[in-house]
């Protein structure tokens, strides 16, 4: 019964039958305030992983976007992490306005920590690639049931797990993401949101020019790396 009313509830607020209501507060506009930033940003986030996917298509030519994409997606995914664990902490330590928000349901705040490692994981391990350039990336560091395991093949695993959990919690909230974006428009703190997501494109934007100028070994050895891993 449990596990059918959590199967319920989450089906009712993925496709909107059920909505939270967030407080609004002065300032920073409070859960309301939070919840608009955190889903400007998923929805950022949402785009950049859909583009970054496009450029598995045809990895080799496209490695210098896979790359820029890749670093672009750093800063954003790290804001949605700080937002919602923000959220998190306020609604365990029973601030009354996010206690009065409400949790989601609870699949999803047991997914949502498999989403931020995943997420960290996979962008983690693609700049540690850049890091250790072609010769480390590929080069075993252990060895699992036979198979040598480097930091290209941790990269790829981390992508499957990435693309799967990602996946079913995009499904879930996109539909509310889309909805809070598009109401509330009274939310105080918009400056300030803005100002935030100003700030972390340009960060992102500056990341993305210093690790592509570093990623000189991987843009012209990847084909002959790669012939060694198909």
């Amino acid at each position: 019964m449990v596990l059918r009313q959590w199967a319920d509830d989450t089906l009712a607020e993925a496709l909107g039958r059920e909505q939270r209501t967030d407080p609004v507060l002065p300032g920073s506009g409070g859960p309301a305030g939070n919840a608009r930033l955190t889903a400007w940003t998923g929805l950022v986030l949402l785009v950049l992983f859909l583009v970054e996917l496009g450029t598995l298509l045809d990895l080799r030519p496209l490695l210098d976007w896979h790359v820029v994409v890749g670093v672009l997606l750093v800063p954003p995914a790290l804001l949605k992490t700080a937002t919602t664990g923000w959220r998190i902490i306020r609604y365990y330590t029973n601030r009354p306005a996010y206690r009065a928000a409400g949790p989601p349901p609870m699949p999803l705040r047991l997914l949502g920590p498999l989403v931020v490692l995943c997420t960290l994981a996979v962008l983690g391990t693609g700049l540690a690639l850049i890091a250790v350039g072609p010769t480390g990336g590929t080069t075993p560091f252990l060895s699992v049931a036979g198979m040598g395991v480097d930091v290209l093949v941790l990269h790829k695993a981390t992508f499957v797990l990435w693309a799967v959990v990602t996946g079913v919690h995009t499904l879930a909230r996109l539909a509310p993401a889309v909805r809070i974006v598009t109401t509330g428009r009274g939310v105080p703190g918009r400056g300030g949101r803005i100002a935030v997501q100003v700030l972390t494109i340009l960060v992102a934007v500056a990341a993305a020019v210093i690790v592509l100028r570093l990623s000189g070994a991987w843009l012209t050895g990847l084909p002959l790396r790669l012939g060694h891993h198909h």
